[in-house]
């Protein structure tokens, strides 16, 4: 199946203004989450930019990237852009993965993949068991409620995504930064108003499901912490540095 991986990026972060060229062992954070893209071997991996220093570093360092307008409300917009940008009529899956993520598990991506061929499913992404109780009251930590309790093969359908929640009970879970759609309920999404939900939350997986798109969730096998503050980019760089 036809796929495409778009990684939405900006340099205006309001958390970390500047993180996606933030170094870790000497390559930007954009790139490595890029290369992450391009080992899943799903299909042709693009970053989409509002900045011109970003475009540069990816070509720099050997990726492909498009540069799109300043004025997208969310990550989707952009990535809807890009895929207008690219062209190409015969793509029927579209892969968003977050530029902030550069742990995200090479396996995970793939898993995602085979499950939104598999069912067929309008939207899907992932999430990963709760280790650390602290993240229930965490709101860069997203979390995302399910119908039922996640398991390595399943696809379950999700009910409700929260920044804070204070039940500590089962089928919640640490929602990961990145989501697959197929092409027409991209377009579908992106054609809507943007929720109060949503806006409330600073969540835009809430249009989809204010709007009756169903979201499906596969289990990660890892549970990488995305980069949302400057302790963040602290924790991942000692990570990854001590990886290597």
């Amino acid at each position: 199946m036809k796929t495409l991986v778009i990684i939405p990026s900006r340099l205006s972060a309001t958390r970390l203004p500047g993180k996606p060229l933030l170094k870790i062992n000497g390559l930007s954070m954009i790139s490595h989450v890029y290369k992450k893209a391009a080992a899943a071997n799903i299909g042709e991996v693009y970053v989409a930019a509002e900045d011109q220093e970003i475009i540069d570093d990816v070509n720099k360092n050997g990726g492909q990237a498009i540069l799109t307008n300043n004025r997208h409300k969310t990550g989707t917009d952009r990535v809807y852009e890009a895929i207008k940008k690219i062209g190409k009529s015969d793509v029927e899956l579209v892969m968003n993965l977050q530029g902030d993520e550069p742990l995200m598990n090479v396996e995970d991506i793939r898993n995602l993949y085979n499950q939104m061929i598999k069912s067929k499913s309008e939207m899907g992404t992932l999430a990963s068991e709760i280790q650390d109780e602290s993240f229930f009251n965490k709101e860069s930590v997203v979390k995302v409620l399910t119908k039922q309790s996640l398991s390595n093969s399943e696809f379950v359908q999700a009910i409700n995504f929260v920044r804070k929640t204070s039940e500590l009970g089962k089928n919640i879970y640490h929602h990961l930064g990145i989501y697959c759609y197929k092409v027409d309920t991209l377009k579908n999404f992106v054609s809507l108003p943007q929720s109060q939900n949503e806006i409330q939350n600073r969540l835009e997986q809430l249009r989809a499901l204010d709007n009756n798109i169903k979201i499906r969730v596969s289990l990660a096998k890892e549970s990488p912490l995305g980069v949302d503050t400057k302790e963040d980019f602290v924790a991942i760089k000692k990570i990854m540095e001590y990886k290597s």
